[in-house]
């Protein structure tokens, strides 16, 4: 007897109740198709960089560049050391353009840098170098 008394309103809330399911997976399924999107796109900007950065690491020129570190500073303040596309440089007793002018050249240069470690020795600076590309 009661359910026939509620049977409108038992209707209505059931119909109720599956709309809030309904709205609630439609929400997450948007969320999440929003949230793969915007994964892709990382993807995409990751793969193009990875490729750009290819490029620039296979360029012959790089090797060019990287061998002029050896000829800006004068011979007896450097120990080079260059093998397989890779170079182990010290350089002893340096002032501070010449640090600033091998820094900035350093850093300018589209290597991958291993170590790169200045030291301090009274007004002179002894620069150990190691990178690869």
């Amino acid at each position: 007897m009661m359910w026939k008394r509620y049977q409108n309103e038992l209707i209505v809330l059931v119909a109720f109740v599956l709309m809030f399911v309904g709205y609630v997976s439609k929400n997450v399924q948007v969320s999440s198709q929003v949230e793969m999107m915007a994964e892709t796109r990382n993807s995409v900007g990751e793969i193009k960089e990875v490729i750009s950065l290819q490029k620039i690491w296979s360029d012959k020129k790089t090797t060019k560049k990287v061998e002029k570190l050896q000829t800006l500073i004068p011979a007896n303040k450097v120990k080079w050391e260059y093998k397989n596309k890779k170079v182990n440089a010290l350089y002893k007793g340096l002032s501070t353009t010449e640090l600033n002018t091998l820094v900035t050249k350093i850093l300018n240069l589209p290597v991958e840098i291993q170590k790169l470690k200045i030291q301090k020795l009274a007004s002179f600076y002894d620069v150990e170098f190691k990178c690869k590309w």
